[in-house]
C-alpha cells in the first residue's frame, strides 16, 4: 500500500528527517536521499558530536535534532520519517512516526520478529500511509543481472541458488551489531542475513521449509558469526545461503544452477565501497569493471570455468529512493513492503529454530 500521494507546495521537493547517523544513516541513507530528486534531506537526529559536526559538514544546510522527540515535536515540517538507528528502535520509532501521520523507511531488519512487522504493516495501512523497508541488496549489480538472466531463460528451470555474503574479520569489533543481548537484534543471521533471504524470495518466491546451522567461531564473538541457511521454496528451488565474517577465502557471491546453464559470479557490488570513499550517484554510477563479470553457461570439463562472459548490469542504490519518491509523490506502487520483509522474518525466525533444536522447519 502507498497511501495517497503527498502534495507538495510549488514542486518542492519532500521534507526527510533521519533517525541515526551510523553507518548506515551516513554512508547509505543521507547520501542517497541528497542525490533523489523529490527528496531534500531536511533533518538528521543524532546526540554523537562527531557524528553531528560530520553531517553538518557533509549536508551545510541540513538541520540537526538530538533526540527522535525532538524531531517529532516538529512533525508538521516533515513529509517523511528514514529510520536508520539501531535495530532494537526500529519498531517504536517507525510507530511514533506513523502515529504521528508520517510516512516512514525502515532499515533492514524492520523488526526482530515477523509478528511485529505485520503489526506495523497494518498500522500503516489503517492510516494510509507507506511504510518502506530498505533492503538495497535488490539493487546491486549481480542481482539485477542474475534477475535479467531469469527473466530471458538463459539458465534454464533454477536447480539451485547458491549466495555467500562472506567476510574475513577474525576479530570482533564490538558494538550493538555484535551484541549477545537478544534485545539488540545482533548477530549475522540478521545482519546480512535479512539480505540473502530477502534475495532468495524476491527471486525464488516463498519458503516451504528451512534448515541453518549458526556457530560463534571467533573468540569473544557474543554472536552468530559463521551462519548456513537453506531453504527449499515453494517451487521446487533450493537455496542455500551463506553469510560469515570468519571466511578466510571468500567463494563466488552468486553460483546459480539451472537445467541448461549456471551463472558465478565473484565479487560484491562496487556501491557500498563507493559510498563509504565518499563518492555519490552520478555517470557510470555502479559500473564495475570487465574483469569482475561472472560467466554463464556449461563446463564442459572436469575443471572450473566454462561458459562465456556475462556484462554485469550497473547497481543501482538510487533507484530505491527514487521509486520512494514517486510512490509518496504519485501513488506508485512501494518498492519493498514490510508484509515482503515479515516473510523474510518468518524465514529469519525458523532458521534460528531450526539452529538451535537442530531440526528442519516448515512453514
Amino acid at each position: 500500500m502507498t497511501g495517497t500521494p503527498l502534495g507538495t507546495a510549488s514542486g518542492s521537493p519532500l521534507r526527510v528527517g533521519l533517525v541515526g547517523y551510523g553507518l548506515a544513516g551516513s554512508v547509505f541513507h543521507a547520501p542517497l536521499i541528497a542525490a533523489t530528486e523529490g527528496l531534500a534531506l531536511d533533518t538528521v537526529v543524532t546526540s554523537n558530536p562527531e557524528r553531528r559536526q560530520q553531517a553538518r559538514a557533509e549536508f551545510p544546510d541540513v538541520r540537526l535534532a538530538a533526540t527522535p522527540d525532538e524531531l517529532f515535536g516538529r512533525a508538521d515540517e516533515l513529509d517523511l520519517i528514514v529510520v536508520a538507528s539501531p535495530n532494537k528502535t526500529h519498531v517504536p520509532l517507525a510507530t511514533t512516526a506513523l502515529k504521528a501521520g508520517l510516512p516512514v523507511v525502515v532499515d533492514k531488519p524492520v523488526a526482530g520478529t515477523a509478528a511485529e512487522a505485520r503489526e506495523l504493516a497494518a498500522l500503516a495501512e489503517e492510516h494510509g500511509l507507506l511504510l518502506s523497508v530498505f533492503q538495497n541488496r535488490r539493487w546491486d549489480n549481480d542481482f539485477l543481472t542474475l534477475r535479467k538472466l531469469l527473466d530471458e531463460g538463459a539458465l534454464g528451470d533454477v536447480l539451485r541458488f547458491e549466495s555467500r555474503f562472506e567476510r574475513w574479520r577474525p576479530k570482533p569489533k564490538g558494538g550493538w551489531r555484535e551484541s549477545g543481548d537478544p534485545a539488540e537484534i545482533g548477530g549475522l543471521l540478521y545482519d546480512l542475513g535479512s539480505h540473502v533471504v530477502d534475495q532468495a524470495l524476491a527471486l525464488f518466491g516463498p519458503a516451504a521449509s528451512v534448515y541453518a546451522e549458526t556457530d560463534i567461531r571467533r573468540p569473544g564473538a557474543e554472536t552468530d558469526d559463521d551462519t548456513f541457511i537453506a531453504l527449499t521454496h515453494a517451487n521446487g528451488v533450493r537455496s542455500h545461503l551463506y553469510v560469515s565474517a570468519t571466511t578466510a577465502q571468500l567463494g563466488p557471491r552468486f553460483r546459480v544452477l539451472g537445467s541448461t546453464a549456471g551463472y558465478v559470479k565473484y565479487g560484491l557490488d562496487p556501491q557500498e565501497a563507493a559510498l563509504r570513499d565518499g563518492l555519490r550517484p552520478g555517470p557510470d554510477w555502479g559500473v564495475e569493471p570487465e574483469s569482475l563479470w561472472g560467466r554463464v553457461g556449461s563446463c564442459e570439463s572436469p575443471v572450473t570455468g566454462g561458459g562465456r562472459p556475462e556484462p554485469t548490469l550497473p547497481g543501482d542504490y538510487p533507484a530505491y529512493y527514487a521509486a520512494v519518491a514517486k510512490a509518496l509523490l504519485e501513488g506508485a506502487t512501494n518498492p519493498v513492503t514490510a508484509r515482503e520483509a515479515a516473510a523474510a522474518l518468518d524465514v529469519l525466525e525458523a532458521a534460528g529454530r531450526s539452529a538451535r533444536e537442530k531440526v528442519t522447519v516448515t512453514l
